[in-house]
């Protein structure tokens, strides 16, 4: 089993997850937060003074698959995030030691 993280465009959150509905991925946890890399941010006029906002809005995605559709995950979401400018996101693959659904107290991919 691994996590797939997404941190993409919040107006891609939309495609993404109806791209993911059609490859048959069921839930997901979305986030919103804020960070910056390549694009350092950007500068603003607010009530006549310039600032710097260091922190751009995103969305993390946090799903969990099975291992045999990590890839086909991980191609889905970058496809369907992507609008070829600067700033479109990344996507982390980590590994996931056990999962465990509270409700049934089922374990591993039958959890997911």
């Amino acid at each position: 089993m691994k996590l797939v993280k997404a941190i993409i465009k919040p107006f891609k959150l939309e495609e993404v997850k109806e791209a993911l509905a059609e490859i048959g991925i069921e839930g997901m946890t979305v986030t919103e937060v804020k960070g910056f890399g390549r694009q350092k941010g950007h500068t603003e006029i607010y009530r006549g003074s310039e600032y710097t906002v260091d922190f751009l809005p995103k969305v993390m995605v946090d799903i969990a698959v099975a291992d045999d559709i990590v890839a086909k995950t991980v191609e889905t979401i970058a496809k369907a995030a992507k609008t070829g400018k600067i700033g479109d996101g990344k996507v982390f693959v980590l590994p996931i030691d056990e999962v465990v659904r509270i409700r049934t107290d089922e374990k591993g991919d039958g959890a997911l």
